[in-house]
């Protein structure tokens, strides 16, 4: 492999495109730098004539295999969805920090594109460790949005006594309702007891109802935010939340910090032109 540093774009040859769901593809290719990345890094992807944007760093079988999963939406994400086998993507990174994985019980609560790291995460908890038991709870608007289940169900069949649990916000497939409404029962302790260590990633405004339910109970607990990235490398400053420079300082954060050290997290956002705005809450 010829030299590379983590800040140059490297090309790599896109190998596989499996379709998830109507607007979710997963591109994946071989690279031991991505395939090493831990568990909440990210890398910046570039589409050759194109553009260039952040993607978590998605698991595939094989050695030395790594993916991207994208859903098609805007211009940039819609370029890397377009993708074919044999193409060619630059990448750089990996970037940021990563998830402090715990022993014990591990409750991960994903949505959406979200449940990228967390699989990275499920996939790294799983693998020789007897002192691990994980609860993926992934959630979606109804079935046809629904991905990773399969996967996730054969990644943690290796680790007694873990489970995904699916829920869709209209009852099309798994538990009816928010994943957010099934963490709170399962904290409460409807048949699953306590849990060591939560992790999330997804819609911020859902990070933001699971980082108040894990905190208040006393549970250590992290999210792993998304912001406007342009560089990676903590130097345009557009991924500014609060106190933190998001691609540099994390993007993992510990749910304590998030809820004293932050005002922005689950409140405001900063959109591609720097405006500010507010985030939806049901």
């Amino acid at each position: 492999m010829p030299d590379r540093t983590r800040d140059h774009p490297f090309l790599v040859t896109v190998e596989d495109v499996t379709d998830e769901t109507p607007t979710v593809r997963t591109l994946a290719f071989s690279d031991d730098v991505m395939a090493s990345a831990r568990p909440g890094q990210f890398a910046m992807v570039w589409v050759p004539g194109s553009y260039e944007l952040p993607m978590s760093v998605m698991v595939a079988p094989g050695e030395g295999r790594a993916a991207f999963t994208v859903r098609r939406r805007g211009p940039a994400s819609t370029s890397l969805y377009n993708v074919n086998p044999g193409d060619k993507i630059g990448v750089r990174g990996p970037y940021g920090n990563s998830f402090d994985v715990r022993d014990g019980r591990l409750l991960l609560v994903g949505g959406g594109t979200g449940l990228v790291p967390l699989m990275r995460l499920a996939s790294h908890a799983s693998i020789g460790s007897g002192s691990r038991t994980i609860t993926l709870v992934m959630g979606a608007r109804t079935e046809s949005e629904v991905f990773f289940e399969d996967t996730a169900s054969g990644m943690l069949s290796a680790c007694p006594g873990s489970r995904v649990v699916v829920c869709t916000d209209d009852g099309t497939r798994g538990a009816k309702g928010l994943v957010t409404d099934v963490m709170d029962g399962m904290l409460a302790g409807d048949g699953d007891g306590s849990f060591d260590a939560v992790y999330t990633c997804g819609p911020e405004p859902m990070m933001y109802k699971v980082m108040q339910s894990a905190h208040r109970g006393g549970i250590f607990a992290q999210a792993s935010l998304e912001r406007v990235m342009k560089c990676g490398a903590g130097i345009c400053g557009s991924c500014v939340a609060g106190p933190d420079v998001v691609c540099r300082d994390g993007t993992v954060f510990d749910a304590d910090h998030l809820l004293r050290a932050n005002p922005e997290f689950g409140h405001t956002y900063r959109d591609k032109s720097g405006v500010t705005a507010r985030w939806p809450h049901p």
